[in-house]
């Protein structure tokens, strides 16, 4: 039965009836006005088609692997016996049996009916799928709700569900596609694509034939004798027939593809070459599986279809798949599953599909991870809405906008150096001075300059192996990681709070190595973490930086001492002039801003002391200042500067210094940890 002797019969009135074996009759009626039965679809479609059967598998098999959630708002049901009759349906069938068998009714005839049984206050203990093509729908004249759902097997109702009229509630749930000529039965994918699977049978029969034809165009024997008389004789049937039989058994057949053919007597061969309506046949036959599958909605390159190359790959062909397809199919089906199952097992509950645990979306949530880090660290959300686009709950303090401290406006002199990698929380920035110094060049003490800071070779190989990778393969690493590998590369001289950032990261990030694709031979191999940690030097820089950031400690506690010793001799000077009533202004601005806590109130005095320090620091140490500082004043100022961010943040941007002088109570105030002599205590 051809479809195709259908076709002129698509727009011929008919009566329409609601009957199961013409639930898909819309397309096409012949002419004895028999409808096309589900029987058929399923048999020259699903049966005989390999395009429709990899279609069909394709959406079936990867919406049933699909696992659920059951929830209560936003809490997580772990355990419920609606979850052990989804995990097992009945005692024939498992979660993916069932729904792969859902989903293919689907397909196939637009229409899944699922049925209850065992019902126990309205409690169902099974769950049941009914051929679609053994239901009858029957309902009164001008209505538009059905009556009851008629079971049929042979001929003969098996069973009747009935449906109320007032709530539309039945046994039977009928899961439908839409259908815009039938009230009561879906409409299927394969009935739209009805001509094309007969052009593909038929292509396909066609070549068949062609290969037991001996797998090569056909000719003719043509036979050219002449009697005595001179006049053209034709062969007798007996020897008409002779001549077949031995043609048939020694040139056809593909084993016999090839063979040579020797005629004698007045026996001639006339060679048959394609006609161009036979060369198209492959072209007919592979966009008739294109038509195929763009009907079920599946990309043509899953299915096999050469030279259909929609997407870049694979990976993006599965992902527009499932975004496309399945995920509108399993909204459909948890929608019916929420309005008719779920209710009688309580309230409030919410039957749903854990769309994120599908691996083919792992690509499109990294995506969304990126965008949305991207976006909180360039100040354009929120944390808290950050978390909400990532389905997180929000958290205490994440309704802020911040923004990174290193921005400079465009035209200012100077270019930032990175100061974090793409994990550290930014804090809002506080007006400085036009004479404010860097915090970490307060760290830069004469000792501290001696520590060689250079990149090694080791790393700087690392380092350019990480943009190779992040240019080839498109992953990895921030723009602060490639400005890192830059510097690695180029093996300039860092500073001490870059050592400082680069241990911090590699000790966030350690656990990276235990990621797939981390390490060589793995799938994935680099992953982009694997990428990011080359950016930063690899191992070699994570072995170099622990050393240089050990030494850096040290020196740290030895100049500590120094300072403190220091100090004595200078803390007791007393300011005079600009630079006195330039400090009374910052006491000012500091109070008014942060005078209403105790904790985070400045003196006079307090102030005087950090200057008096960092005048004393810059003629102890000359040597130690970097070449932009032209003053002990200037430098002196830096050390107040960083001392008021710390005092109102909680927190040194930089190195630590001063924290003796912090009020009482201030988390910073490190006063009791040193002696009378101004040592550290042991």
């Amino acid at each position: 039965m051809a479809i195709l002797d259908n076709i002129k019969n698509i727009f011929t009135p008919r009566t329409e009836t609601k009957q199961n074996n013409a639930m898909v009759g819309y397309f096409g009626v012949n002419d004895a006005g028999k409808n096309y039965k589900y029987q058929d679809l399923a048999k020259e479609g699903y049966m005989k088609n390999a395009i429709v059967y990899r279609c069909v598998n394709e959406i079936s098999k990867g919406a049933a692997s699909v696992p659920f959630m059951l929830k209560t708002g936003d809490t997580l049901i772990e355990r419920h016996p609606l979850i052990d009759l989804l995990d097992r349906p009945n005692p024939l069938q498992s979660y993916s049996e069932f729904f792969n068998s859902l989903y293919g009714f689907l397909m196939l005839s637009g229409n899944s009916y699922v049925l209850k049984l065992g019902s126990e206050r309205g409690v169902p203990r099974e769950l049941h799928l009914l051929r679609p093509d053994r239901i009858e729908i029957k309902s009164t004249q001008g209505q538009t709700m059905p009556d009851r759902y008629d079971y049929m097997m042979n001929g003969r109702v098996q069973h009747s569900y009935e449906v109320d009229q007032d709530t539309g509630f039945s046994e039977l749930k009928h899961i439908k596609l839409w259908n815009p000529l039938d009230d009561f039965y879906g409409c299927s994918p394969l009935s739209a694509a009805a001509v094309e699977v007969d052009q593909h049978n038929l292509a396909s029969s066609h070549n068949i034939n062609l290969l037991s034809n001996g797998a090569r165009p056909t000719g003719a024997v043509i036979f050219k004798p002449k009697d005595e008389a001179g006049f053209a004789s034709n062969l007798t049937e007996v020897q008409r027939q002779q001549l077949l039989t031995d043609l048939n058994n020694r040139f056809t057949g593909a084993g016999n593809a090839g063979r040579p053919l020797l005629l004698e007597g007045d026996f001639d061969w006339k060679e048959m070459g394609l006609s161009p309506r036979d060369m198209d046949f492959l072209n007919m036959k592979h966009l008739s599986a294109t038509e195929i599958a763009m009907c079920f909605g599946v990309p043509s390159q899953l299915v096999g279809v050469p030279d259909a190359q929609t997407y870049a790959n694979v990976s993006e062909a599965r992902l527009a798949l499932y975004e496309e397809t399945i995920i509108p199919f399993l909204r459909k089906v948890e929608s019916d599953m929420n309005e008719w199952l779920v209710p009688l097992f309580g309230e409030n509950m919410q039957f749903e599909y854990d769309i994120d645990k599908i691996p083919a979306l792992a690509e499109r949530r990294r995506k969304i991870y990126e965008n949305v880090t991207s976006a909180v660290r360039e100040g354009i959300i929120t944390r808290n809405e950050a978390r909400e686009q990532l389905g997180y709950s929000p958290i205490d303090g994440g309704d802020d906008v911040y923004i990174s401290a290193t921005l400079f406006p465009l035209g200012s002199e100077g270019t930032p150096e990175p100061q974090a990698d793409e994990e550290q929380d930014y804090e809002e920035p506080v007006e400085d001075d036009e004479d404010e110094i860097e915090d970490d060049e307060l760290d830069d003490t004469k000792a501290l300059a001696d520590i060689n800071t250079t990149p090694t070779d080791a790393m700087a190989s690392e380092a350019e192996r990480g943009l190779k990778w992040r240019k080839e393969f498109n992953r990895g690493g921030t723009a602060v990681g490639a400005a890192r590998a830059n510097q690695l590369i180029a093996k300039q001289k860092l500073s001490i709070s870059t050592v400082k950032r680069m241990y911090s990261f590699f000790s966030r990030h350690e656990v990276d190595k235990q990621g797939q694709g981390f390490k060589v031979g793995q799938d994935g191999y680099p992953s982009a973490g694997r990428i990011a940690w080359a950016l930063w030097g690899g191992d070699a820089g994570f072995t170099w930086s622990t050393k240089v950031r050990n030494q850096i400690e040290r020196e740290e506690d030895k100049e500590f001492a120094l300072q403190k010793h220091m100090d004595i001799e200078v803390e007791t000077k007393k300011l005079t002039g600009k630079t006195r009533e330039a400090i009374k202004n910052k006491v000012k601005d500091h109070n008014d801003k942060h005078g209403d806590k105790p904790t985070k109130r400045v003196t006079m005095g307090m102030l005087e002391k950090v200057y008096n320090r960092g005048v004393g620091a810059y003629r102890t140490n000359p040597q130690s200042v970097r070449p932009t500082v032209s003053s002990p004043e200037q430098w002196a100022m830096a050390r107040v500067n960083s001392f008021l961010r710390a005092l109102s943040s909680g927190r040194f941007k930089g190195g630590r210094h001063d924290t003796d002088v912090f009020p009482k109570g201030h988390p910073l105030r490190s006063k009791d940890d040193v002696d009378s002599q101004g040592k550290p205590k042991k």
